[in-house]
Parts: C-alpha cells; structure tokens; sequence
C-alpha cells in the first residue's frame, strides 16, 4: 500500500500503473472517457484536478483508494 498526501504523490501512482499496463496516455483517457489533457495535468500532480474525474481513472486502472484515519493507520 502507497500512501498519498498530495496530488503529486497520487498522479505518479496513476502514470506508474498506466505505464506498468502498457497504456499510452490516449489509451487510458479513452478507456476513462477523460481527455488527454486532463490524464496529462493528473499525472502532473494538478492539485486543481477533479476528484471525482481522478478516482474515475484509478479505477480504470483497477487501482483500489481507500482513506484512513491517522489513528486507524497506529492499529
């Protein structure tokens, strides 16, 4: 398990998982249905990018996102 703070940390677990699959950056934005542009700025680490838009890539990917609480995570 990765954790991620920031959109940075977050777009190079998508790229590094597009990549791992073999997908051009056109291949994952169609299968997403998001533009290019929008895969690119993510992979970027864009903090403006829409959440909603960015879980729907990861989950394109097959990648799972889950949130913790800090005290879950002392478990």
């Amino acid at each position: 398990m990765s954790a991620v703070a920031d959109a940075e940390t977050f777009g190079a677990l998508v790229r590094a998982e597009r990549k791992g699959q073999k997908l051009t950056q056109e291949q994952l934005a169609g299968l997403a249905g998001v533009g290019v542009r929008f895969l690119r700025e993510l992979e970027a680490g864009k903090e403006s990018c829409q959440l909603g838009r960015a879980l729907q890539v990861a989950h394109t990917l097959g990648l799972v996102v889950s949130v913790n609480t800090r005290r879950e995570l002392r478990l």
